[in-house]
């Protein structure tokens, strides 16, 4: 029998791209795993994307190695889900 993800963040299922000026319940689910990955990160869960959260992300992406252009692409989504869920922090 397969175990079921208990996922940490339940602000949507939607990953769409989101990077500075988006707002709504994608934004929130990323600043949501952005403070479940990241040591030292407490983000208001406003569902806005501004400096802070950008700088988060900038953050995220350079400590899991990946492409650091401050935007929540497909790509790091991915990253945040599995660092979000995970035991660990990213950095």
């Amino acid at each position: 029998m397969a175990t079921e993800l208990m996922e940490v963040c339940n602000h949507t299922n939607t990953r769409p791209v989101v990077k500075r000026g988006s707002t709504g319940p994608a934004v929130k689910q990323a600043q949501c795993y952005l403070n479940n990955s990241l040591t030292n990160t407490a983000l208001t869960l406003d569902g806005d994307f501004g400096p802070v959260t950008e700088a988060a992300t900038r953050r995220f992406q350079g400590c899991a190695d990946i492409v650091v252009d401050g935007e929540i692409g497909c790509q790091t989504w991915s990253r945040l889900t599995f660092f979000a869920n995970s035991p660990g922090f990213a950095c």
